[in-house]
């Protein structure tokens, strides 16, 4: 399976793609960018937050301008990646776009493909939502709500956990007790969760990544497993992947 087809993108479709989570969002994010540029699509890639500055292997240009005018970005061409940020910040970093205007240019169908990182997790491989967190666009078409599978099994330290505080309460669970596959399953389904503030309409989709060992996988399978269990889960479909090996498993 390929990373479109993973994410059922229909590339006759414009899309505005969010992700949030931890444990390789911006991994994923250009990955994903990277398949839609091979395919001859338009792509913008920008953020809510901020995130690091794109190297020249992940966007073919670097916009910076935070003055929310959406006509800086009139002319976006097949088989090309844009980042989009509104300021140089420190640690090479770009600070975020404002949502409405994602939005605009979402709705002025200028890309073929916006996607759009909307939550910090400091490198930690999991995460629980601030109250403030994500900023995620209302007109977004998909979510990508990813988790790193290498937080199971460790302690709910800071280590490990991004949010600490509101992750325990998320999954119930006190700090330094393990990360379990059944917390995970509960950051999934808790409105409080992965997917909080992500608006209705828009499509779920969780990745567990980082399942490059036998044991992660198994793990991931048990997730799956558990989360199929559930009377209902707001998510259409869960992919394990390894992205950073550029491999989704069926």
């Amino acid at each position: 399976m390929n990373i479109v087809d993973a994410f059922d993108i229909d590339l006759s479709q414009h899309e505005l793609i969010c992700l949030v989570g931890a444990g390789g969002k911006t991994t994923t994010m250009f990955a994903l960018a990277q398949e839609l540029k091979a395919r001859g699509k338009s792509v913008l890639v920008t953020t809510t937050t901020n995130i690091y500055y794109p190297s020249a292997s992940e966007c073919d240009e670097v916009i910076i301008d935070g003055s929310a005018d959406t006509g800086i970005l009139k002319h976006a061409e097949p088989g090309r990646i844009i980042g989009l940020g509104g300021d140089i910040i420190k640690e090479r970093k770009l600070s975020g776009i404002d949502r409405e205007c994602i939005a605009k240019l979402y709705e002025g169908k200028r890309f073929d493909c916006i996607l759009v990182e909307c939550d910090g997790a400091k490198h930690k491989p999991i995460k629980a939502p601030a109250a403030y967190e994500p900023v995620v666009p209302d007109n977004a078409t998909k979510a990508i709500g990813v988790i790193g599978l290498d937080a199971v099994g460790n302690p709910i330290t800071e280590d490990y956990v991004h949010r600490l505080e509101q992750f325990c309460d998320v999954v119930q669970r006190r700090p330094g007790e393990m990360i379990d596959e059944e917390a995970v399953v509960e950051l999934v389904v808790s409105a409080q969760g992965l997917f909080k503030g992500v608006p209705d309409g828009c499509k779920k989709y969780v990745v567990l990544n980082k399942a490059e060992d036998s044991r992660r996988k198994a793990s991931a399978g048990n997730i799956l497993i558990s989360l199929l269990q559930r009377d209902s889960i707001p998510v259409t479909k869960c992919v394990i992947a390894s992205m950073a090996c550029n491999r989704i498993y069926p």
